[in-house]
């Protein structure tokens, strides 16, 4: 049980990495009541000087320097990165919300889920697509979907290189999935395409689940243009969402809630400080852990030499 702390305690906020996610982390802290902004660790000069004009906080090349100055830290660097600054703000006694993956090893998802629990600490990943799903009813029909369709692709930008797409991008989807789709997973084959370094950029997958369900993912970080998007195909028929658009359409005879698209990050982040205090956790870690599990085995599925002719046709027409 997470010992209650009150909103008037103050709790001293960090962020590791203020990069395209972290520098929104920031801005959630500061702008939250009961928190205070202590501290940002980032390796370049220049955007440190910036946090600090903006937020009027000590900011310093070394994430080390953060330990033991927080109670509660968000970790948005590199996704190699990881575990090993998250198992050090564990064991200086801070909660931590790091962005997805959880870490690259299963090994190292465990000792992470291990040590916050024997620090009594809380432990959540930005699986922030959950919360953009939280009141739409999708997440808690009863019965699954006979298919679920994902893509989330956009043009090459850098980020995320240190891993894979499975790992960048196809994360998110892979955890909503894992919501949607109760069960173990039966088979799973992949198909990737690499053009920048050493890791896949684009990744189509199929993965048959032993309820019968068939998933279909592709995520592309090469693609020339952005799309992203989900079809769910039910017995009574198909709900589409458009996340670009922000357009849904459901031809099935279940009433769907709002789809919140607004602002998920300020969600999780809320969340988080939320749980810190004493609610539950959202997402889990060992919901974060699964999503893991499956995205190392679409990895080692698409370095096969063989492919299941479903993979090819989805490869081609991606």
């Amino acid at each position: 049980m997470i010992p209650h702390l009150d909103s008037k305690s103050g709790l001293r906020a960090g962020v590791v990495g203020t990069g395209a996610f972290g520098r929104h982390h920031a801005a959630k802290y500061a702008g939250a009541d009961g928190v205070k902004l202590t501290a940002i660790a980032d390796v370049s000069a220049e955007t440190r000087r910036a946090m600090r004009e903006r937020f009027a906080c000590e900011t310093t090349p070394d994430w080390k320097d953060l330990l033991g100055k927080v109670d509660l830290v968000s970790v948005c660097s590199p996704a190699v990165t990881h575990a090993h600054i998250v198992r050090a703000f564990l064991e200086s006694g801070a909660h931590v919300l790091v962005e997805k993956p959880i870490s690259t090893t299963l090994r190292e998802a465990d000792q992470l889920i291990e040590l916050a629990e024997a620090n009594n600490l809380v432990l959540t990943v930005g699986h922030q697509e959950r919360f953009v799903f939280a009141r739409s009813g999708l997440l808690d029909m009863a019965e699954p979907p006979l298919e679920i369709s994902c893509w989330r692709m956009g043009p090459w930008t850098g980020r995320g290189a240190d891993v894979s797409a499975v790992l960048d991008l196809m994360i998110h989807d892979i955890d909503l999935m894992h919501r949607i789709v109760p069960g173990a997973v039966a088979e799973v084959d992949a198909f990737a395409r690499t053009e920048h370094g050493r890791h896949a950029d684009e990744v189509s997958a199929a993965i048959a689940f032993e309820n019968g369900t068939l998933a279909r993912l592709h995520a592309s970080r090469i693609a020339h243009q952005r799309k992203r998007g989900m079809q769910l195909v039910y017995v009574d028929g198909t709900v589409e969402i458009d996340f670009i658009t922000r357009e849904i359409r459901n031809t099935t005879r279940r009433p769907l809630g709002e789809i919140a698209f607004d602002d998920p990050l300020s969600e999780s982040v809320a969340s988080f400080i939320r749980s810190v205090r004493g609610e539950p956790t959202v997402v889990r870690p060992e919901e974060a852990r699964h999503a893991l599990e499956t995205a190392l085995l679409i990895e080692q599925a698409a370095k096969a030499p063989a492919h299941s002719p479903v993979i090819e046709k989805i490869a081609a027409t991606a």
